[in-house]
This record gives C-alpha cells, structure tokens and sequence, in this order.
C-alpha cells in the first residue's frame, strides 16, 4: 500500500532547495512569487542561490545538510527542488529517512529529482511529484497549465490529462502505479538500492541531450534487467535536444522505443506532455492511474 503524503493547504509552509546543480536565486523569484500568491509561506535553502562557484549549488555535504534539513523540519510539508542537473546520487546513500517515513511531505521535481522519486518509492512506499521545477515559472509562464498541473496536484486534486495520437501508439488500456521518470537515471539507478519496481506499473520515461545511441544503450539496460517486459503501460514523454553521431544512428529515440518493445502487449503512448521541455505536466509518482491509449485520444487520470 501506497502512502500518499498529505496534500497541501494555504498557509502551509513550502521548502525550497538545490540538491544537485546550481540556480540562482534571481531565477527562481518567480517561483518564489507565484508560491506566496498561491497563499503557502516558504523557506529558502541555503544551497538556493548560494555561494557555489562551480556546478554544483554547494559540496555533498552542504547539499545533504539542506535537503536533510527540509525532510526533517516539521513546519515544511512539501520539499521543492529548484533544480535537477546533477548531484543526488552523491549523496543519496547518507540521507536518513527515518522522520520522512513517520511523517511523509511530497518531494516535487523532475530529471535528477528521480532518483530520489525511485529510492522513496521503492524502499519505502511513498507517493512524490515528478513536476515543473522553478525555471518552469519564468518569463510569465507560472499561469500556464503545466505550472498550474502542479498546483493541482499538490492540493490533491484529481489528475485528468489528454494527449494527442501517435502514429506509433500501441491502443489499449492499464490501470497501475505510476512510476518513472528520466531515462538516464532510472538507467543508472539499476542495481542500486533505488532501482525502480516497474512490474504491473504504468512507466513514465523521457530524456534530454543525449546521444541516440545512449538512448538505445540505456533503454536495452532496462531490457536486459526486465524493467520492460511485464509493465502495465508505457508512457513516453519528450525526448529533445538529441544529438547524433557523424555517421547516423538510423533511427529516432521513438524509433528505438517502438522496435524495442514491439513484442509486448501492453499499451504504449508516444510524445505525452511532459519532460525538459515548457509541455510537462504534474504526475504523482506511486498513485494508481488509469491510462486509455485509443485512436483519436490518450486519457491518463487517477
């Protein structure tokens, strides 16, 4: 059984952090903004725009204090990463989780932020967001409906999203938890003690930057370790800013996907809403989902 972290109210208390790459507190005042309009109170992390002068928002240890800190702070009910990148599996392994696991608050964030969305699921059977991130918020884009899908979620309200067809859609229906998130990590995260549970689940999987040929390496990684023969569903968000090789892959990242599971029977759905792009909406990892891939619509609800 699934524990869902309570859902949120105003006046609660947000906690903002950087556990992995730097940001600016500058570009994330907009989220900051949009956070107090929605009526929450904040605290802002000490790795939030801090004094880092390298890629990181600060070393392992000033990052795991400040995350550790927000887990364990019992007036912050929803711990927000700013920002992905790359850093958390530095320090995954020393978070402790005991106070988390007695008195869950969501985990909200995407890209790096899957690791952690993996280990909590996984070990512990907590619900997480996997959702916009402040760069989401900028240039006036914190009305549009993917920021808002977070603000929906976070405030438990049902999930319902429509996406368009794809010529490659495998129709049919699931219902699982949904579980997942970027590629790259759920890749690495195999054979650790955060890989992901996928059997009977709804797979979430998107990625960004990456070289076609990784794309393929990393996906026959969750092949050879059955992360894809026995799912519920499939999901595949964006896959943008590809990069290829002098001479050609051959085939696209859907490409790839498409041939690599064409021999199963479950339902898979092509360029869903959501991943590195402005098009990502808010989806609560561990919650039961029913997805329906059919001819002319893709319905994903709760």
């Amino acid at each position: 059984m699934v524990t869902i972290p309570p859902y949120l109210q105003p006046g609660d208390t947000i906690g903002i952090a950087c556990p992995a790459g730097f940001m600016s507190l500058e570009k994330a005042q907009s989220c900051i903004e949009a956070f107090k309009a929605w009526g929450y109170h904040l605290k802002v992390g000490r790795t939030m725009g801090g004094d880092s002068t390298n890629y990181f928002s600060g070393d392992d240890k000033t990052r795991l204090d400040d995350l550790q800190k927000m887990l364990d702070d019992d007036e912050v009910k929803a711990v927000f990463c700013a920002r992905g990148g790359y850093g958390i599996g530095r320090i995954i392994d020393k978070i402790d989780f005991s106070i988390f696991r007695k008195k869950p608050k969501w985990i909200i964030g995407f890209s790096d932020v899957t690791i952690l969305h993996s280990h909590i699921y996984s070990n512990f059977n907590i619900a997480s967001l996997h959702a916009p991130m402040a760069s989401a918020f900028n240039d006036g884009e914190s009305a549009n409906e993917f920021v808002q899908s977070l603000r929906n979620a976070i405030e438990g309200k049902k999930i319902r999203f429509e996406s368009v067809p794809h010529e490659f859609n495998r129709r049919g229906e699931a219902i699982g938890e949904l579980v997942g998130g970027n590629l790259t990590l759920l890749a690495h995260l195999v054979g650790t003690p955060s890989e992901l549970k996928t059997r009977g689940r709804i797979l979430v999987l998107e990625d960004t930057g990456e070289y076609l040929y990784n794309i393929d390496r990393m996906l026959y990684q969750l092949l050879r370790n059955k992360k894809l023969q026995k799912l519920g569903g499939l999901i595949l968000g964006g896959f943008d800013r590809l990069k290829d090789t002098e001479r050609p892959f051959g085939s696209s990242a859907y490409e790839i996907i498409r041939d690599l599971v064409q021999d199963f029977d479950y339902p898979v759905c092509f360029d869903f809403p959501v991943g590195h792009m402005r098009e990502n909406f808010a989806l609560k990892i561990g919650i039961g989902y029913k997805l329906k891939v059919g001819k002319n619509k893709i319905v994903l609800e709760e």
